[in-house]
């Protein structure tokens, strides 16, 4: 199986290939690649829809070239606690940053989202954040700023009177609820378009078809929601006991 970095021919039969409609396995059967390896190189370029061969590769280009400048010469990867694999966590992030980012957060927010998820203690200060994500200050702020009003990450002082971004394990449910909320909100205001239009109309018909599904999708989601909401706290079946202790230095 090849290793290293797509080529350009290999991110050219990828674009083929998603334009004949093949799964992301097929085309990595045909690259002779892992299915990940396929995953990531689209959903870090745009999905499937706007997948472009030879901007992804100018892309990859581009992030190879910032990551070289970034790291002095000779200088060790940062390690990671629990043996992992540094360059693969690095490629899962990459990877989890851009299926966040297809789903409609914007970019940065992203970043930070990930960076957040990532880490085993769940929060980070300001500074970390930068320092990890090779991004200015202001980038985070702005970034933490859109989290914390989505409800997304919070605040908190740690010891030293720093303010630390926390990511919370229901965060996802606090997401589904939000979105529960917000598909309601057009539930309310489709109907409110079924009175204006007239009821029975064609126009009325189809607003009254929308919400009756919208209400549907709405509830269904916070019913789901509340009941899966234990899992986000369920601890993992004791497995291998290199988890067995937390690691001091966090992620």
């Amino acid at each position: 199986m090849p290793g290293g970095r797509l080529t350009q021919q290999e991110r050219q039969q990828i674009a083929l290939g998603l334009a004949d409609g093949l799964a992301y396995a097929e085309i990595a059967r045909r690259l002779d690649r892992p299915t990940s390896t396929v995953t990531r190189e689209v959903m870090r370029n745009g999905g499937p829809a706007a997948y472009r061969a030879d901007l992804a590769h100018r892309a990859t280009e581009r992030r190879a070239h910032r990551r070289g400048q970034a790291a002095p010469r000779g200088a060790q990867a940062p390690t990671q606690p629990y043996g992992r694999d540094v360059e693969a966590v690095r490629e899962y992030e990459e990877l989890f940053t851009a299926v966040v980012a297809a789903s409609g957060m914007p970019l940065m927010m992203s970043r930070v989202m990930a960076c957040l998820m990532l880490t085993d203690s769940g929060s980070l200060t300001a500074s970390e954040l930068a320092r990890r994500l090779q991004v200015s200050p202001a980038s985070v702020s702005k970034a933490i700023a859109y989290l914390d009003s989505q409800g997304m990450v919070r605040r908190e002082r740690d010891e030293g009177r720093r303010e630390r971004y926390v990511v919370d394990d229901d965060v996802w449910y606090q997401s589904m609820m939000a979105s529960a909320r917000s598909t309601a909100r057009l539930v309310e205001t489709a109907r409110q378009g079924v009175a204006v239009l007239g009821s029975g109309t064609p126009a009325a018909v189809r607003m009254e078809n929308v919400a009756r599904f919208l209400d549907f999708v709405s509830e269904s989601t916070a019913r789901a929601a509340e009941q899966a909401r234990a899992i986000l706290h369920a601890k993992p079946e004791a497995s291998s006991g290199g988890l067995a202790e937390r690691d001091a230095g966090g992620g």
